[in-house]
């Protein structure tokens, strides 16, 4: 009973999780309006996450000292993918960047076959062939070379891609808890943030701000909710729940985030983009679906 109870709020976790990454652009967006741009916004809610999450990091030093370098390194680019990640979504259209983001399937298989040694079944197959398809489809629906178009289709794919070599060392390797690993996720996330803030906007001038008040409350929520609560919550959903289970529920961040981002800010897909993104949901969840062939092993 207990185990299912486990499941239970495992799984509505997750679906929260999903839901409300699926609307993180739009305080991402905000805090841009309010003067805080590109990157700097970012940065201050990240730092805001690693103020919340400091004290449980320095409960958890001794495991997270004791972790394998691999699993640092890799808590620290997961950190780094989802600052491409936030700042995909300021500077490119947020359907694409979600759906880009979620190619991760194409490279994990890549990677884990070639560096790994993992065999790559008919399942990973199709969904390598499907996500590749889907890319080239999304890339190119408006009938030119499907190659990333600006800054934040850039940030996108290589958001999806750094998360996959993270999300490889993470599953092989970590052993630290969910807070003390989402305080090293934050770290993370806040070097690469300052190593890209200058190549990408000047430092804003915070004493001009129009309502500073308002800007440091969406701040404050965003780091707090999305970044320390939400990410603990997933990683101690991801020890409850088997990854196939896992991934299809996370898929409800691609639907909100289509929705919301139609509705709201009227980005639309065209036919040919819609056509793409179905094919990447489905490498996605072709991915996380159980594995017969090994099964049958």
């Amino acid at each position: 009973m207990d185990n299912a109870r486990s499941i239970f709020w495992a799984s509505l976790i997750v679906v929260w999780f999903g839901v409300l990454w699926g609307i993180y652009w739009l305080p991402l967006r905000q805090i841009a309006a309010l003067g805080l741009t590109g990157p700097w916004g970012t940065i201050a809610i990240i730092l805001v996450a690693v103020v919340v999450l400091l004290p449980w990091g320095w409960r958890g030093r001794h495991a997270l000292f004791a972790s394998h370098p691999m699993a640092i390194a890799s808590l620290i680019l997961g950190g780094c993918s989802l600052m491409f990640y936030s700042l995909g979504l300021l500077y490119g259209r947020v359907a694409i960047i979600v759906i880009l983001f979620y190619l991760t399937p194409i490279w994990s298989t890549i990677i884990g076959r070639y560096l790994c040694g993992w065999p790559i079944t008919r399942a990973r197959v199709a969904a390598l062939l499907a996500g590749l398809i889907g890319l080239i489809l999304m890339l190119g629906a408006d009938g030119e070379v499907p190659f990333p178009r600006g800054l934040g289709e850039w940030l996108g794919l290589a958001s999806g891609f750094a998360w996959a070599v993270a999300s490889i060392g993470i599953k092989v390797k970590a052993t630290a808890g969910p807070a003390e690993s989402t305080f090293l996720f934050a770290v993370g996330a806040l070097l690469g943030g300052l190593i890209l803030a200058p190549a990408l906007a000047p430092l804003p001038d915070v004493a001009g701000l129009a309502r500073p008040g308002t800007m440091v409350l969406w701040v404050i929520i965003t780091g707090v909710v999305w970044w320390a609560v939400s990410i603990v919550g997933l990683l101690w959903a991801t020890t409850k729940l088997e990854p196939a289970r896992l991934g299809i529920l996370l898929m409800s961040e691609v639907l909100v985030s289509v929705l919301s981002a139609a509705v709201i800010a009227g980005e639309l897909f065209s036919v040919t983009e819609l056509i793409g993104g179905s094919l990447v949901l489905v490498a996605g969840v072709l991915e996380f679906l159980p594995d017969r062939d090994r099964r049958a092993h």
